[in-house]
């Protein structure tokens, strides 16, 4: 009973969406820089109740961090989106063959918005992950509903709120609760849905998502590696991994989540890594800008990494200045861990780690990682550190990731210009800037014939000259 009326509330907020979209036609550029700037507003309204709900959700997040990842972020993707839009939508020319150009034929790309685009949103970064995907879709035009995570369920109802206080629930609107309501929301026929997340559960949104021919953006993370020439300098190494990999504690799908090292400069890493963090914090346990980890169902996963590390005699170096004990799962947070050398066959090699841990392997030779990072499932994004042209360029060739930063890491994703896209198992599809205008539209092709039809030629008779004519053109 339940289900069918989950089932029947969220077909008919499809429909309403949907009819008023047919309805009220396509919108013109003040109409949706105007959904665009409403997105950004309530983002600066209600920053300080964001902030203080993600908190609460983590158990312990920085509300220095939350302002930055979740409020600033979206704020800056719409005053960048915003003064492009009505660029974005003009049509663009394309060139006709010149048998068509002579008979006054001209050909053009016009951008269709899709309809309803529908956003399953993670808890890593509630707040910016459910709205990020809305600003391209409102861009192009489209009416957005989200569901939000279940995991940060304080969060999800924030978002509600924030919602219904400026949007029509025929423009946006959100759905919360748990799984069943998911399941659910993945089954609805949309016109395009967007999710993030792991990839086993993806598998299940894209066959949802399949029943109904529902195109899909999957944005699934991965085990993102680094590699450190033996060009780089380790202290900048150090100084710029571990301050993308102390963000949000590691639950991030762009974090490094392992580092190849040249031979017999490990040790150093470590060293410089211990500095950094020495500098970020004096305790953990209590520190309100250390991030919690999300809940006790992945405090335990990530205990079992560490578990089955010290089976295997595994080295782990533990960032604990305070040396605290954190045995306990109820603040369910974790000390900085740097495995070294773990075993290929390790639980913390196997999984995406998504915590509080970067795994240390050394190499002699580039070919080496190469082979080790190609015979992975491909990652969202491969960090290099050097100054070597040879090794950057033989990286991009030879490894393929959805994205790359050169001596950092995650900036690529920070550049409205370049898609956040993942490839083969850290996903499908792009957005962000433009890329997310064109993926939430529909590039319809548009040819407008001139005083001739090339109908006339190509229907019968098919008498010698015409014959002629076609094969005068093969060649």
């Amino acid at each position: 009973m339940e289900m069918s009326k989950n089932e029947n509330m969220l077909r008919s907020m499809l429909e309403k969406q949907r009819t008023a979209f047919l309805s009220d036609g396509f919108p013109s550029a003040e109409t949706r820089i105007d959904r665009i700037d409403r997105v950004k507003d309530i983002h600066i309204r209600y920053k300080d109740r964001i902030v203080e709900t993600l908190a609460s959700d983590f158990g312990g997040r920085p509300a220095g961090q939350s302002l930055a990842t979740d409020v600033l972020t979206t704020v800056i993707e719409v005053k960048e989106t915003r003064g492009k839009i009505r660029r974005w939508m003009k049509p663009q020319r394309r060139k006709t063959p010149l048998f068509m150009r002579l008979t006054g034929g001209r050909a053009e790309l016009q951008f269709q918005p899709l309809g309803v685009v529908g956003n399953i949103s993670p808890w890593n970064f509630p707040v910016a992950l459910a709205f990020s995907p809305a600003i391209g879709a409102l861009a192009a035009g489209n009416r957005v509903m989200l569901k939000p995570s279940e995991a940060t369920p304080q969060t999800s109802e924030l978002i509600k709120e924030m919602v219904e206080s400026a949007f029509d629930p025929a423009e946006m609107a959100v759905v919360t609760g748990g799984v069943d309501v998911a399941q659910g929301f993945s089954q609805l026929p949309f016109d395009h849905l967007v999710f993030t997340g792991g990839p086993e559960i993806a598998k299940h949104v894209m066959r949802s998502a399949a029943d109904n021919l529902v195109p899909v953006t999957l944005e699934l993370g991965g085990k993102c590696p680094v590699v450190v020439g033996s060009s780089a300098d380790i202290k900048m190494v150090a100084d710029r991994v571990i301050a993308t990999k102390t963000l949000n504690s590691g639950q991030l799908c762009l974090t490094p989540d392992y580092i190849f090292l040249p031979e017999g400069t490990a040790e150093s890493f470590v060293q410089e890594a211990y500095k950094v963090l020495g500098k970020c914090y004096e305790s953990l346990l209590d520190n309100p800008d250390y991030t919690a980890v999300i809940n006790e169902r992945h405090w335990e996963r990530l205990k079992g990494y560490i578990d089955d590390l010290e089976k295997r005699g595994t080295r782990v170096e533990i960032f604990n200045p305070a040396n605290e004990s954190f045995d306990s799962p109820d603040k369910h947070k974790l000390p900085f861990m740097l495995p070294i050398e773990p075993d290929d066959e390790s639980l913390i090699m196997q999984d995406e780690i998504f915590g509080p841990m970067l795994s240390i392997k050394t190499y002699h030779s580039l070919d080496q990682v190469i082979d080790f990072i190609n015979n992975k499932p491909r990652p969202l994004a491969l960090y290099y550190f050097g100054k070597d042209k040879g090794e950057i360029e033989t990286l991009c060739q030879r490894t393929t990731s959805g994205g790359i930063t050169i001596n950092d890491c995650g900036q690529h994703v920070a550049c409205s210009d370049l898609p956040l896209a993942g490839v083969g198992n850290s996903g499908m599809g792009a957005y962000h800037g433009h890329h997310g205008f064109l993926q939430f539209s529909h590039s319809k092709a548009v040819y407008r014939q001139g005083l001739l039809s090339m109908g006339k030629i190509m229907r019968p008779p098919y008498g010698t000259r015409k014959v002629k004519i076609f094969e005068s053109m093969i060649k």
